[in-house]
């Protein structure tokens, strides 16, 4: 087991970056100054009855969006769920707060509903963006569940005397929120927390806790990185940890709260992001700025909408991205049996109560299929008939948890699977779906 206490960083990294934003906003603040006065211009031409200036109109408001948006700073979104459709129609939903601690706080969606249907505690990545990037789980799982999630903070903001917060915290507040919770909750875990979440529950299985998760359900994780290497395993592997440390750490600078922290900024998680299909996001751009000149507008508010979440990233903790580094994606501690948590060795094989579902996507390119399913072999103690894994065709690394073919495919099965292990009296879902039972673990 290594402990990592980041000591180094680069001192230039985000006070370079909060130097060209403030340059930026200046530019693009004046830039749209000069359209609008244009954009008045062209306004008053039109009134006066030059028939030839709607065009122009359209193209200036429509340069005028784009440059707004290219100054902007994209604050954390809000989650926007005020209702959902349940078998017994359409009912209001109040988000709540359960539970507030320094990195994270844990929510609750509460339905203006009497339904009797199991809880679902929602880990959300601590990997750059929020936890609203799960906007359409949690949507889609409220219907036929009482929904909790993690919802991390931006680490800019938490002040120094706070403490640190690494990989062995992160499990600790998934063990701590399911003991807030109490038992019969049913664990779920979306991409990079899929690890974390199988050490807590394998933890809390070996010591026997009695809130350890009714059921886990892993979807498009880093569980064996090594069973099949993406682009992002192989960038980490061409790198030493201090290589990491030197270079993508950075001291929040003033005025953020938490000035004088060590954190892997959000925006270098987002230029890795982009960099891993720049056409694709300036094809959406060019399509976006077409899509305004033309006044299409349901068109042009879906990319706006998309794009409002995709850059809004956070700050992670230094120790936690360089821990995670470390275990998941270098040494592939758990996959390797080397995985400690709090000094002691976790064997995941103690997991022999907790059924297990895999969820993988066909295209993924972050997670390939192979790495998720990998947590079957790593469970060894689980019985076959706890055992459950579904490979959703056609989809990449986003369409595991929102989407059409969430909605209607893999949200069911996850539905059935909860189900099948709720104890007690619960509603009729919303809708069925035959959940595959996994049975050969050398496929």
């Amino acid at each position: 087991m290594r402990t990592i206490i980041p000591r180094h960083h680069n001192p230039a990294l985000y006070t370079g970056f909060e130097a060209r934003r403030t340059l930026r906003r200046s530019v693009t603040r004046w830039a749209s100054w000069g359209l609008e006065y244009q954009l008045s211009a062209l306004r008053c031409m039109r009134m006066l009855g030059n028939p030839f200036t709607g065009r122009g109109e359209n193209w200036l408001s429509a340069m005028l969006t784009m440059n707004e948006r290219l100054g902007r700073d994209y604050h954390k979104p809000h989650f926007g769920i005020d209702d959902v459709t349940t078998p017994e129609g359409t009912v209001s939903v109040t988000e709540e707060m359960i539970c507030d601690k320094p990195f994270a706080s844990l929510l609750r969606f509460r339905r203006n509903s009497q339904r009797k249907d199991p809880k679902v505690l929602v880990v959300a990545p601590m990997s750059g963006h929020y936890s609203t990037l799960l906007r359409d789980t949690v949507q889609t799982l409220l219907k036929d569940h009482d929904v909790y999630i993690t919802d991390w903070h931006n680490a800019r903001d938490i002040p120094t005397d706070e403490g640190t917060f690494g990989f062995d915290h992160y499990v600790q507040y998934i063990v701590d929120f399911l003991n807030e919770l109490g038992p019969k909750t049913h664990l779920l875990a979306v991409c990079q927390p899929t690890v974390p979440a199988l050490v807590a529950t394998a933890h809390m299985e070996e010591v026997d806790h009695p809130c350890r998760p009714a059921s886990l359900t892993v979807m498009g994780g880093p569980i064996d990185v090594g069973a099949a290497p993406t682009e992002v395993n192989r960038y980490a592997e061409k790198h030493s940890l201090e290589w990491f440390e030197k270079n993508v750490i950075a001291e929040v600078p003033f005025p953020y709260h938490g000035a004088g922290r060590l954190v892997y900024p959000g925006f270098l998680q987002l230029s890795g992001f982009i960099s891993m299909n720049p056409e694709k996001h300036l094809n959406s751009h060019v399509e976006l700025f077409q899509n305004l000149v033309a006044c299409e507008h349901e068109a042009s508010e879906k990319t706006q909408k998309f794009y409002d979440e995709y850059l809004a990233v956070c700050d992670l903790p230094a120790r936690f991205y360089l821990e995670t580094v470390d275990r998941v994606f270098l040494r592939k501690d758990l996959a390797n049996g080397t995985m400690y948590f709090k000094g002691k060795l976790i064997d995941a094989s103690a997991i022999r109560r907790v059924p297990l579902l895999t969820i993988e996507g066909e295209n993924d390119d972050i997670s390939a299929p192979g790495q998720t399913i990998a947590a079957h072999r790593i469970c060894s103690g689980l019985p076959s008939e706890l055992r459950y894994n579904y490979l959703q065709p056609g989809v990449g690394h986003y369409g595991v948890f929102s989407g059409s073919r969430f909605r209607k495919q893999i949200a069911p099965r996850v539905t059935n699977f909860i189900r099948k292990f709720t104890q007690g009296e619960v509603s009729e879902p919303s809708a069925s779906i035959e959940v595959p039972l996994f049975e050969d673990l050398n496929s």
